[in-house]
């Protein structure tokens, strides 16, 4: 089954989302923030990297940037709840950085579950 690299600073919601994705079948190796996240990626061997957009430490966009310069490229979801801006404005410009999706938050498992087997369903 698919390894997901899962990058979020909120304990709930990453525990929640690895809880769903392991109940599937899906390896998950977990990060708490961007620059945690970019140093596991070389060794997680991902299939698709879900990352939180705002967090300390690293945020979401910059995981993505750095991700879009890796050779071959990996997919990732971005998700959301918003900050200082609203979470359809940091959705919007993941999607424009590259994200091949975008989810905001909350989303019930049933959705996310949808979202990362089309996401490796596309190959």
């Amino acid at each position: 089954m698919a390894h997901i690299l899962l990058i979020d600073d909120d304990d709930d919601v990453r525990t929640m989302i690895r809880l769903t994705l392991v109940q599937f079948g899906y390896t998950v190796i977990e990060a708490r923030n961007g620059q945690e996240g970019l140093a596991l990626f070389p060794h997680a061997a991902a299939d698709l990297v879900i990352t939180d957009i705002v967090m300390p430490e690293g945020e979401g966009l910059e995981v993505l940037m750095a991700l879009r310069r890796h050779v071959p490229p990996v997919k990732v979801m971005a998700i959301s709840g918003g900050g200082r801006v609203s979470a359809a404005d940091y959705l919007h410009m993941a999607k424009a950085m590259g994200a091949a999706t975008v989810l905001a938050k909350p989303f019930s498992a049933e959705v996310l579950l949808a979202a990362v087997n089309e996401l490796l369903a596309a190959g």
